[in-house]
């Protein structure tokens, strides 16, 4: 699905600043990188927590510490299991609080977010080791499951795991502009570079080498891309932007699981960028949050409906 091509005027305004600016994600700059992401994300996640009524608590789950956030209305009894972009070096469950708390709100779902170790000080595969420890304690009854860019990686390599040990698979699927080819192939990471406001191609190679340690990164648990897929796989949503750094990974994923007999919807919205859904000044952000709501919550209940 492609969207309309009119941007509105926010969204204008932040493609006017482009090119992004390299993030220094060197070994020793990444601290303070951390930080200054956290002081910047507080008072949006702060503003997605009041506006959405959601609530959060520290819970550890399977030894791992997690953020669950709790609807102000539960609705659903299926809980959302979450991962967080950052390229696998930076990020947490409290930074991508503008889409988990609205997430949260309108599937009236717990969301369970593993605060999983980060490279280069916990290199692969340590944050899917963290948030394999929390999926394999929820795994036991339904639920869905959600990922942002490497959170999306997470998200695919957490289910190739389940997928060999047998456990339950989630029921739906929703990747956000998944990062899942740290080779770093495809067209978008030259035609998109410097067109993407949020993140440059030199941004995903440093991360990837953080990442990988030396380790084949056509590894199906570094580039889930790679993994052996098929029609038990739970029907997934995907959405990307024209001008996303990674739009190309999307659609080749998309390809890939469509050709392996999974349900996908692919949407891409015209003119937007690497998870614009994070970004809660523009209206196409609300728009495609509750369209990811709707997915997960209507084969949910589908779901239900059959096991009763």
């Amino acid at each position: 699905m492609s969207t309309p091509k009119t941007l509105n005027p926010e969204a204008a305004r932040i493609l006017a600043d482009t090119p992004a600016p390299f993030s220094d994600r060197s070994s020793g700059n990444l601290p303070k990188l951390r930080d200054e992401t956290r002081a910047y994300m507080a008072p949006i996640a702060d503003r997605a927590i009041r506006t959405t009524g959601v609530s959060t608590e520290r819970k550890t789950i399977g030894g791992t510490p997690c953020m669950l956030v709790h609807p102000p209305e539960k609705r659903s009894t299926w809980p959302i299991l979450y991962g967080f972009g950052g390229g696998f070096v930076q990020g947490g469950p409290f930074e991508d609080m503008a889409i988990v708390a609205p997430l949260c709100a309108l599937t009236g779902a717990t969301v369970i977010i593993p605060d999983y170790r980060l490279a280069p000080e916990h290199p692969w595969p340590a944050a899917i080791d963290d948030a394999f420890a929390v999926y394999r304690a929820i795994a036991e009854a339904p639920f869905a499951i959600i990922g942002e860019s490497a959170g999306g990686n997470l998200a695919l390599s957490l289910m190739l795991r389940a997928q060999k040990e047998g456990l339950r698979l989630p029921s739906a699927a929703a990747l956000l502009s998944p990062w899942c080819d740290l080779t770093n192939s495809g067209d978008s990471l030259t035609a998109n570079d410097g067109r993407d406001p949020t993140i440059r191609r030199r941004d995903v190679e440093v991360s990837a080498r953080h990442y990988a340690n030396g380790k084949n990164p056509e590894d199906p648990e570094i580039s889930p891309i790679n993994g052996t897929f098929d029609e038990n796989f739970p029907p997934c949503v995907i959405t990307t932007g024209t001008r996303d750094l990674l739009l190309s990974q999307s659609v080749r994923l998309a390809n890939v699981l469509r050709d392996n007999n999974v349900t996908v919807d692919l949407h891409v919205w015209e003119s937007l960028w690497h998870v614009f859904e994070w970004d809660d000044r523009i209206p196409e952000a609300r728009r495609s949050i509750s369209s990811i709501a709707r997915f997960l919550s209507n084969h949910m209940t589908q779901n239900e409906q059959v096991m009763r």
